[in-house]
């Protein structure tokens, strides 16, 4: 349990870090040269150059502060390259980068799916260097971030991971972490079910079965709960899928030995019922 929590929660900023850029948001630039900064960007997270991307974005918005997709984008860039950094330092300072452009993305548009996404995403990963009260009081202020991002954008697959993290991380809390909730935080937050977390989880395979990491997660979620066919089905389509980057390469490799193991599980119990008849 606690390596499929470490795997899935606090090692989630490093593989959030690879994801691929979200679908852009349409909006009216007046601006030429932000508009020119901003398809810059785009182009930038398309190939992976994502350092370069978060210096246009920030370009755009020292020309206008306001230029929603920029602060968003930035926030969530913001997350990934701070994930990539072992000093605590360093990621704190991403992290709060990060905050602070969600937070004046929530602003500018505070029905944009983006912005509570890029929130939730910034709190989740902040909750991974803070003491026991700060972690929890972020899960509960996540909750309701993550949640909106589905509402208001059903289709988007990175939000429903997302979703179904929080569902899996605060379903297992401590003991420790619900007596730590319930004296002094009010309870721990509503609604939280591993059965969603696989709901969730399953949704956003579903809406990007090429993404390896979906069906990653999936798999590992419903091994914690000794689902071994489904397991073993996600697991086959995760290792047909051609790694992009680094990460995903890693995460192939990563379900090839969990399916190994698994079918030398189904070996060894086919072998002993054999041996029995």
């Amino acid at each position: 349990m606690g390596i499929l929590l470490l795997g899935l929660l606090t090692g989630q900023a490093r593989v959030l870090a690879q994801a691929r850029p979200a679908p852009k948001t349409t909006v009216s630039i007046p601006d030429p040269v932000v508009a020119d900064l901003l398809t810059q960007a785009r182009a930038l997270q398309a190939q992976y150059h994502e350092s370069e991307a978060l210096a246009k974005y920030e370009q755009a918005l020292s020309k206008v502060p306001a230029t929603y997709e920029a602060l968003w984008q930035a926030a969530v860039l913001s997350v990934r390259i701070g994930a990539r950094y072992t000093d605590e330092t360093r990621k704190a300072a991403y992290f709060s980068a990060a905050r602070l452009y969600a937070s004046r993305a929530l602003v500018v548009r505070p029905d944009g799916a983006e912005g509570h996404y890029a929130e939730a995403l910034a709190l989740s990963n902040q909750a991974t260097l803070l003491t026991a009260r700060g972690r929890l009081l972020a899960y509960r202020e996540m909750r309701t971030h993550v949640f909106r991002a589905t509402e208001l954008r059903p289709d988007w697959a990175e939000a429903w991971q997302l979703l179904g993290r929080w569902h899996y991380r605060v379903d297992h809390y401590s003991p420790l972490e619900r007596v730590f909730s319930r004296v002094f935080l009010g309870g721990t937050p509503a609604g939280a079910s591993t059965f969603r977390a696989i709901d969730a989880l399953r949704r956003a395979h579903e809406l990007d079965p090429k993404r390896i990491q979906y069906a990653y997660d999936l798999a590992r979620v419903y091994l914690n709960r000794s689902q071994q066919t489904r397991a073993t089905a996600v697991l086959q389509e995760a290792v047909a899928l051609t790694p992009v980057t680094a990460d995903e390469l890693e995460l192939s490799r990563r379900c090839r030995r969990m399916l190994e193991q698994l079918n030398r599980k189904l070996r060894r119990q086919i072998s002993r019922h054999v041996r029995k008849l």
